[in-house]
């Protein structure tokens, strides 16, 4: 498996984070739904990469810009077949890494409340991720867990 930045230009890309909001839609209501889209995610202020294996894209990571030194992790996902196979764990072990290097003091995510999230729960604890209020332009939400990290 390979992390690289993401090329915006392959179709593939596109495939899987529209597979991304699927999978989301039948999780919460559209009000409670905070996954960027495909144009969202190519904006200056975020960064993407993508996990590959063989040239096949199995999962995304992103991070985008709340202030200087605090960024949010967005568009974490691995391909279904490959879940429990530790992608997400370099994808996020590559992201916080990149945040380090740049000054990065927080990251921030929201996610889902519902049993669906519960390994995302799982890999964010481990990697030392604990809950906290509403940040950035969110609100609370029963459908969402915020949870941060200090670097």
């Amino acid at each position: 498996m390979t992390i690289i930045e993401a090329d915006f230009a392959d179709p593939g890309l596109r495939t899987f984070l529209q597979a991304h909001l699927d999978d989301m839609a039948p999780t919460a209501p559209p009000e409670s739904r905070h996954a960027l889209d495909f144009t969202a995610l190519q904006s200056p202020e975020v960064r993407l990469w993508v996990a590959q294996d063989a040239s096949q894209i199995i999962g995304t990571v992103a991070l985008a810009r709340l202030t200087p030194v605090h960024e949010e992790l967005k568009s974490m996902r691995t391909e279904p077949q490959r879940r429990g196979s530790g992608v997400g764990t370099q994808l996020l072990h590559h992201a916080l890494t990149d945040a380090r290097s740049r000054g990065i003091q927080q990251v921030s995510l929201e996610t889902g409340s519902m049993e669906f999230f519960a390994p995302a729960h799982a890999l964010y604890r481990k990697a030392g991720f604990v809950e906290c209020p509403p940040f950035g332009s969110y609100s609370e939400d029963p459908n969402s867990i915020f949870m941060t990290l200090r670097l």
